[in-house]
C-alpha cells in the first residue's frame, strides 16, 4: 500500500499543472477578454507563463501552506481547499498588520488566488495601495550606490541606456546580436528575455555610437560584456531608456503625470506600446506605472 502524498507534494503537483511555458500570455489574456465582459488589464489567464513567476508564486504558496499546517493542523490539500478563503484572509490580514509592503501583499494574494482558482479569495483584506512615494527602487540614492562608481563604468551605462535591457539580457548578449537592419536602423537581438521570449530592440535614436563603440572589431561570438557589476543599478538605466524612448516616439508630449489616476488622454498609447515592446513587457499598465511615471 503506497504512502499518502504530503500536502507539500500535492501543492507542487498542482503548481506543475498550472504551468503554461511557451504559451503566449498576451494571446491567452486577449482571448479571455474577448469571451468576457471584463476588459480590465489585470485579468488572469489562470496559468503560469514564466519560470520566474513559478518560483515566486511557489515560494508564497508553500509559505502559506506551512503556516496553515503549523497554526491550524492542515495536512491535506483538500482540507485546505475547503478553508482557503478564511485562512488566506487571516494570513494576509496578519501581514498587513505587520506593515508588509503593498507589493509583497499583492503578490502573495495573486499567488494564492491562482493556486486556489478563486479570483475573489481574501477580498475582505484591504491591501494598501502601492504609491510612488513608497517605491524607492531606482528612484534615488541607495546604500549600495557607494560600492559602485559610475565614472568607471560609463561604457556599460551608456549601452544600457541606449537599449533598456535587463541585467540578465546584458549579461548574455553576444556581439553578433547587435545588427543593422536593411533600413539602416540599429537593433539588439535578445535571444531569451522574460519568459524565454526573444525580441528585437531598436537602439535609441542618437545613441547608436554608444552601442557600436562597444562591439567594434570584436568576434561575433564574444560576449558584449565580460562582467556586469553587482551594484550597477541596471533597472534605473532601463527606466531612463524607457522614458527617453517614449519622448522620442511622442515628440512634443511630456511624460505621464507622476501622481493621480492615469487617464487615457494623459499619455500617447502608441508611444507607450512601442516602449512596452522594447522593454519586453506585455502589460502596458506596468510600463505606465513603473517606467514612465
Amino acid at each position: 500500500m503506497g504512502s499518502r502524498k504530503s500536502i507539500i507534494r500535492e501543492a507542487i503537483e498542482r503548481l506543475d499543472r498550472l504551468m503554461a511555458i511557451g504559451e503566449s500570455r498576451f494571446q491567452a489574456k486577449q482571448a479571455k477578454r474577448a469571451a468576457s465582459a471584463d476588459t480590465e488589464w489585470t485579468a488572469s489567464t489562470g496559468k503560469i507563463h514564466s519560470h520566474t513567476t513559478r518560483k515566486v508564486y511557489q515560494q508564497h504558496v508553500l509559505a502559506f501552506i506551512n503556516w496553515a499546517r503549523t497554526t491550524h493542523g492542515i495536512t491535506r490539500l483538500a482540507w485546505l481547499d475547503e478553508r482557503a478563503d478564511d485562512l488566506a484572509t487571516q494570513y494576509l490580514a496578519a501581514h498587513v498588520a505587520t506593515d508588509r509592503s503593498p507589493y509583497t501583499l499583492q503578490t502573495e494574494r495573486a499567488a494564492l488566488r491562482l493556486f486556489f482558482g478563486d479570483w475573489s479569495l481574501a477580498a475582505a483584506v484591504s491591501i494598501p495601495r502601492r504609491t510612488r512615494a513608497t517605491i524607492t527602487r531606482s528612484r534615488g540614492p541607495a546604500s549600495h550606490d557607494r560600492h559602485f562608481q559610475p565614472t568607471h563604468w560609463q561604457t556599460h551605462i551608456r549601452f544600457a541606456q541606449a537599449c533598456g535591457l535587463r541585467r540578465a539580457e546584458l549579461r548574455d548578449l553576444r556581439v553578433r546580436d547587435v545588427y543593422t537592419a536593411d533600413d539602416g536602423k540599429l537593433f539588439v537581438h535578445v535571444k531569451s528575455g522574460k519568459g524565454g521570449k526573444a525580441r528585437e530592440v531598436p537602439v535609441l535614436s542618437g545613441h547608436e555610437e554608444d552601442v557600436l563603440a562597444v562591439i567594434q572589431g570584436r568576434a561575433p561570438n564574444e560576449k558584449v560584456f565580460d562582467h556586469i557589476p553587482r551594484h550597477m543599478d541596471v533597472h534605473s538605466y532601463r527606466r531612463d531608456s524607457a522614458q527617453r524612448r517614449y519622448l522620442q516616439q511622442a515628440p512634443g508630449q511630456a511624460l505621464p503625470p507622476v501622481e493621480g489616476r492615469l487617464r487615457r488622454d494623459d499619455y500617447d498609447p502608441v508611444a507607450a506600446q512601442q516602449v512596452s515592446w522594447a522593454l519586453g513587457h506585455n502589460r502596458l499598465d506596468v510600463v505606465l506605472r513603473h517606467y514612465l511615471r
